[in-house]
């Protein structure tokens, strides 16, 4: 019938919509810290619940340097986050279930809004983590801003801070890859149609 996914495409977007399932199970992002005074290294793991790893010892670090305690009360983003998950868990199976190409193209545009929208709404907290210090700080640097890098690696005084997705930001990535290929095969059997 017209408009309807080719059989592999629906079933990779049923895996999809299974997989982002597992990412309410799984740590998503990780900041690992490394130091001469911590030679196992510190290691921040956000779920999409809350933050795990070495949370009590970074906050006790971080007031030396004026910088906010981290809380998960704190953070809307982890009452918010796991139902977002389940919510495009449940629009991929949808769409698998519905088969038609113009919800599979509606649903990968709304979750790389999605994704886009997550990763300012991320950079914008470790922008306001690393830059609003309190100025009573034991540890003054002037003009020193402890900002963690989006992604990638930033030397922070003696810490090195890595920031890199971890297997639930894989497997969302691998998501977003995998339903971009399915849009692009299905426009390109369309195409083909005409």
């Amino acid at each position: 019938m017209k408009n309807k996914l080719k059989p592999i495409n629906r079933l990779l977007v049923l895996i999809c919509g299974l997989g982002l399932i597992a990412v309410l199970f799984t740590p998503i992002w990780r900041i690992d810290l490394d130091a001469p005074q911590y030679p196992e290294g510190l290691s921040l793991n956000i779920h999409a619940n809350g933050l795990r790893g070495s949370v009590d010892i970074v906050n006790g670090l971080n007031h030396y340097i004026g910088m906010q305690t981290l809380h998960n009360e704190n953070f809307i983003e982890f009452t918010v986050l796991p139902y977002l998950i389940g919510f495009f868990a449940a629009l991929f199976i949808i769409v698998a279930i519905i088969n038609r190409r113009k919800f599979l193209n509606f649903a990968f545009l709304l979750f790389v809004l999605f994704g886009i929208v997550a990763m300012i709404d991320f950079w914008k907290w470790e922008y306001n983590y690393g830059h609003n210090l309190s100025p009573d700080a034991p540890i003054k640097v002037p003009g020193m801003a402890y900002q963690p890098p989006l992604i990638g690696f930033k030397q922070l005084l003696n810490f090195g801070a890595y920031s890199i997705p971890d297997i639930g930001g894989w497997i969302f990535i691998g998501v977003g890859v995998i339903l971009m290929l399915c849009v692009f095969t299905e426009f390109k059997k369309a195409k083909q149609k005409l």
